[in-house]
């Protein structure tokens, strides 16, 4: 067998998974936290004003990547929940359910910053922009895949349900990113591409790239941490289980 596809076979069993995550989500959270601060200062303190929206523009380093966010952590949820329902490997489930509450957070941010940066280019907090709503759709979607995660008591079965929510609200991705061009919108139009020229100032792209680079991290580790939990959760009472809380028991007895 292929080492990397021995890997990843591996990785889905709970013990193998438990320990990567353990290893691995502290180095997320860390090297994430370098990456957005170094970011957050070169966007807030570096990098020069925008000519026609001043320092307002600053909140786009907070509110793009988190835009992004929103769509991306849903579509992965759906395509891990996609794995899920077809080939049934639990640990897909358990990595699907774990998206929802992270892409929500992100989905709020964006939500709130947009409204913070509106105020003052459109002179209201909130407006039905096509944008916003499809935007604000998205935040029902993941709450209703968390609600109803958390309404079913067997575990499997209330992940695959949820987890078809998530395939089907998937739809909405492609309405939220071509909304502007869709409908007449207030939202600016794309002045950010990875591929070709971006309508931006060059000097103010890489704390951008690099906030994109810092939430990505980050997001890897609440992924890994939740997953974990649920798998611990899960996997209770098992020999496995049992022997790693002994030993991060006499860990933290050990001076």
């Amino acid at each position: 067998m292929n080492p990397v596809i021995r890997w990843f076979h591996q990785l889905g069993s709970p013990p193998s998974f438990d320990r990567f995550a353990a290893r691995w989500a502290p180095w997320s959270f860390g090297l994430g936290l370098l990456v957005m601060l170094w970011a957050g200062w070169q966007g807030l303190f570096v990098v020069p004003a925008d000519y026609q929206q001043g320092d307002s523009f600053r909140i786009l380093y907070i509110h793009v990547p988190s835009a992004w966010m929103s769509m991306f952590v849903f579509g992965l949820m759906a395509f891990y929940a996609a794995i899920a329902l077809i080939w049934r490997i639990k640990l897909c489930e358990i990595l699907a359910m774990a998206c929802a509450p992270i892409g929500a957070a992100f989905t709020v941010i964006t939500l709130a910053t947009g409204s913070i940066w509106g105020k003052p280019m459109w002179g209201t907090w909130w407006e039905w922009d096509p944008r916003l709503t499809s935007e604000l759709l998205l935040l029902f979607l993941y709450l209703g895949v968390i609600g109803l995660y958390q309404a079913i008591d067997d575990r499997r079965n209330a992940a695959r349900a949820a987890g078809l929510l998530a395939i089907v609200g998937v739809a909405l991705l492609p309405v939220i990113r071509y909304s502007v061009e869709w409908w007449n919108s207030l939202h600016q139009g794309q002045t950010i591409r990875v591929f070709g020229e971006s309508s931006m100032d060059p000097s103010m792209l890489p704390p951008l790239i690099g906030m994109v680079i810092g939430t990505k991290l980050w997001f890897i580790g609440s992924l890994l941490l939740r997953a974990r939990a649920d798998n611990l959760e899960r996997e209770a009472g098992k020999d496995w289980v049992r022997q790693r809380a002994g030993v991060d028991a006499v860990t933290e007895r050990t001076p």
